[in-house]
């Protein structure tokens, strides 16, 4: 009996001792754990997309006198990793609102709309006098779009992968581009001779 409970005890040790240490870092520090794109670069990518529109003559001739409606399609994600373009989307978006020059349209969420409204206005359960009616929605001026693509390269020990991001204003009556940028990322990793 002495021999298991020791045997217990021991395992207890152990097992506690394998616990992750876990700790909150700065969300705006420099990310640099691995070559893959990251938290630094999505964070550089909304910023410098989103400082570029705001301070382009163009964009500030469409918003002098009004805030335009914007609707941002999804940026397409041409890279060969996983990533969450999505991400992006909602940092540019965001940043463009809080600038006071744009007001959005969220397409994601229509099908969500279009049952709520369905349900106000043909349900017996809602007060026919505080049903939002159909029809009263506001329609996108412009379209906000974009790709982000990346190319890799690897030479023995080294590997370099490059990203470009490029986003594009278009007014959706006319079909002209009222802005274009691209802002890029190179990042360089090399491993050592032991694998360490």
């Amino acid at each position: 009996m002495k021999k298991s409970v020791i045997a217990l005890m021991g395992v207890a040790l152990m097992m506690g001792g394998c616990s992750n240490k876990i700790s909150y870092g700065d969300a705006q520090s420099v990310e640099t754990k691995t070559i893959e794109f990251g938290s630094t670069d999505l964070q550089k990518i909304a910023v410098e997309m989103t400082d570029s529109m705001l301070s382009s003559g163009s964009v500030a001739a469409i918003t002098a006198a009004k805030r335009p409606i914007v609707f941002v399609e999804s940026i397409k994600n041409k890279t060969a990793e996983h990533i969450d373009t999505e991400s992006i989307t909602d940092s540019i978006s965001t940043r463009m609102l809080n600038s006071g020059k744009f007001r959005f349209v969220d397409m994601t969420r229509v099908e969500a709309v279009r049952k709520q409204l369905d349900f106000q206005n043909n349900d017996e359960l809602v007060n026919p006098n505080t049903a939002v009616q159909f029809g009263k929605m506001v329609g996108a001026q412009y379209m906000l779009y974009g790709n982000l693509s990346s190319i890799n390269k690897t030479a023995g020990r080294e590997q370099d992968v490059y990203y470009k991001m490029t986003m594009r204003l278009m007014d959706l009556e006319t079909g002209l581009i009222e802005w274009a940028d691209e802002t890029e990322i190179r990042k360089q990793s090399s491993r050592s001779v032991l694998g360490w």
